[in-house]
């Protein structure tokens, strides 16, 4: 494993979580508008707490990223690897009609999912 690189794509995917979780407390209905959605108090108020769970991952990635031993960074590894391409493919799934958004974001999930996956059978 590359541990060093490792550690890079968990602070580079803490960063981009932890935008998306501003994103989703403090403009959840245009979060919503983006991925084609239906715009309701309820998906609101899910958006939020999806927010506030993402603000919970980033932290712990940036802080494995930085404190864990190489094993630790390896097992982050390996479930951000999985977390982050499912995201991917959950993202495509959307009922909606997809957007250019949502190409986007499922394309920022494979991306890190990717990452992950190179950097783990790589030397």
């Amino acid at each position: 494993m590359n541990y060093s690189s490792l550690r890079t794509t968990l602070k580079a995917g803490s960063i981009v979580f932890g935008a998306s979780a501003l994103f989703l407390l403090i403009l959840p209905a245009a979060f919503l508008d983006l991925l084609g959605l239906d715009i309701n108090d309820g998906m609101v108020w899910s958006m939020r707490m999806i927010g506030i769970t993402l603000i919970a991952l980033a932290g712990n990635m940036w802080n494995n990223s930085r404190n864990s031993s190489d094993t630790g960074v390896g097992h982050v590894a390996l479930v951000m690897c999985v977390s982050a391409s499912a995201l991917g493919v959950l993202t495509l799934m959307i009922p909606v009609q997809l957007t250019w958004f949502a190409y986007l974001y499922a394309a920022i999930g494979f991306g890190f999912g990717l990452s992950y996956l190179l950097n783990i059978v790589r030397t």
